[in-house]
């Protein structure tokens, strides 16, 4: 998926415009789980809307399997699948009879509905109504009705919505599996632990305009990413040795942060040159959530950022 320049606007009942998107770039690797990250309002599901044809662009182009969309969508519609907003669903139906009537409406055979209602757990509860299914069911069986077509490429929009840890947890290991059967999966969230967890690339946004994308693991593991923990009876002289390396020392209650060494034996080796031996020597990386804050800031503090950061294309 290859999106350029991308471009959204909408009036107000006030005819004031309002940018919703703004020249976004967005690019998806075949396979494996994508995040697309940002705050609330920044965008998300409208460029989704977008690329499903459900709103039309201002300006920019949108690539899905190398098909442009909107205007060849129909060539390309049926190897998408999407949950986006909340799934719709007879509430007086069985599981299975919302899926039969839309396997029907798709052309897919009734024996798919099966195979996807086992794919997601669902198959010995396919019998209950939907109203009677918890929160975390009513998503799995969304995400039943995705798979009906087989698709390669899904798109979710904040699956884990209201959901409690088990039904993340349900629904961020469907996602891992679906991701090693070879599809591709693009994720729309703004809970960054579990992104983290599932993700193995990602493209973070505020304000409708990319602030960056890569691989999760590249945007964790920079010099400045990690710092080194030490729990050392001897402060004071601790961090003299420490701050005498060049690095700089901070405190985290009873611990001293060291930023700036390569690694932990750097710091626990200084220290013992001086004779001052660690009780404890921790590694602290940054997670997802401290890289998105960094990139995104305080609200008003996003607009213009997109220009100081390097934007990697995963091609």
């Amino acid at each position: 998926m290859r999106v350029r320049a991308l471009r959204k606007t909408y009036r107000t009942f006030t005819l004031r415009e309002v940018v919703a998107v703004d020249h976004l770039d967005l690019t998806v690797p075949a396979g494996g789980v994508h995040a697309f990250l940002g705050p609330n309002g920044s965008g998300k599901t409208t460029t989704i809307r977008m690329l499903l044809g459900l709103a039309r662009p201002d300006a920019g182009t949108v690539h899905l399997f190398g098909t442009p969309v909107p205007e060849r969508l129909p060539d390309v519609i049926g190897r998408v699948g999407a949950i986006v907003e909340n799934p719709k669903f007879v509430p007086g139906f069985s599981g299975r009879r919302n899926l039969r009537l839309l396997a029907t409406a798709v052309g897919v055979p009734h024996t798919r509905v099966e195979e996807v209602l086992e794919r997601v757990g669902l198959r010995e509860r396919g019998v209950d109504q939907f109203r009677r299914y918890s929160l975390g069911m009513k998503q799995r069986l969304a995400i039943a009705a995705t798979l009906l077509k087989d698709p390669d490429l899904l798109i979710f929009d904040e699956p884990t919505n209201g959901l409690d840890p088990a039904g993340i947890r349900d629904i961020r290991a469907t996602m891992r599996g679906l991701a090693d059967e070879g599809r591709t999966v693009l994720v729309s969230s703004h809970i960054l632990a579990e992104v983290e967890q599932v993700a193995d690339t990602v493209s973070v946004v505020a304000r409708g305009r990319l602030l960056a994308e890569g691989r999760v693991a590249d945007l964790l593991a920079t010099e400045a990413a990690s710092a080194v923990a030490v729990v050392v009876s001897d402060r004071s002289r601790a961090t003299a040795l420490l701050a005498a390396c060049g690095w700089s020392v901070g405190t985290d209650g009873p611990r001293l942060v060291v930023t700036g060494a390569r690694d932990a034996r750097e710091v626990n080796e200084a220290l013992a040159r001086g004779e001052v031996f660690a009780e404890e020597v921790v590694v602290l990386r940054r997670d997802l959530e401290s890289v998105f804050l960094e990139l995104t800031g305080p609200p008003d503090a996003t607009a213009g950022a997109v220009g100081g950061v390097s934007n990697g294309d995963l091609s």
